[in-house]
């Protein structure tokens, strides 16, 4: 297990913010720049200096701006922003509103408040609303009952489906068109009849969503651009 113990500064135009962390299992040290959100990630064995940290740092500095120069390019939420719900593409505008909402072709924030927070909730109350209807329309079809429904913001999966039945959701996919998340779940309660990926478990996708080779498609193809849009300050 490993744990981010730090953050340092990296001088330069501009500055770069440096997590550290160490591990036990580490052997020697290395770095890695996330493809998702940018995150930098200093890893060293427990014991190691920190001096030697620095050192590896600065000879590396280099290759580190480099890396993150090529990185794709981040959405911050804020006033004026356009950002996806559902796969419609709505306006960030401030209104005197008390909450979130969508109207037209806006997604309306009350004026005066930081927008990333208000436009995060709208959408993890969207997606729950939206997942928990097609969880129980797919369950029903599939004759087996679902257990709790988790949603989260995982960078390596859209869903999954425990042993015990619990289904666990990005709430990004409420930015994907509708088909999408659709998809998702119907994968995910498939799981509930076939916790495998066997031609038998695809048919019970297939049975539960014809036709679910283009959405699919589409979160392989531009799935990660939803992780693009960033809710915090950077």
């Amino acid at each position: 297990m490993g744990n981010e113990i730090d953050t340092s500064e990296l001088p330069g135009d501009p500055p770069l913010v440096v997590y550290w962390r160490r591990s036990a299992q580490a052997r020697r040290m290395s770095l890695r720049v996330s493809g998702l959100d940018g995150k930098i990630t200093l890893t060293l064995p427990r014991r190691a200096a920190s001096r030697h940290g620095h050192e590896f740092l600065n000879e590396r500095a280099g290759w580190l701006r480099t890396a993150v120069a090529a990185l794709p390019v981040q959405y911050p939420v804020a006033h004026g922003a356009v950002i996806p719900v559902e796969g419609r593409e709505l306006r960030i505008t401030p209104a005197a509103v008390r909450s979130a909402r969508a109207e037209d072709d806006c997604l309306l924030v009350p004026a005066g408040a930081s927008p990333g927070a208000r436009v995060q909730a709208y959408l993890k109350l969207r997606a729950r609303q939206r997942i928990e209807e097609r969880v129980r329309h797919h369950a029903g079809l599939l004759g087996r009952a679902a257990g709790r429904i988790t949603l989260r913001d995982p960078r390596s999966r859209w869903g999954s489906c425990s042993s015990a039945g619990d289904l666990m959701f990005s709430w990004r996919l409420i930015m994907a068109p509708p088909d999408v998340l659709d998809y998702v779940v119907a994968h995910e309660v498939a799981h509930l009849a076939q916790m495998n990926h066997s031609a038998a478990f695809w048919a019970e996708v297939a049975r539960l969503m014809p036709g679910y080779q283009p959405p699919r498609s589409w979160l392989r193809a531009q799935g990660t651009d939803l992780h693009r849009f960033r809710f915090t300050p950077a």
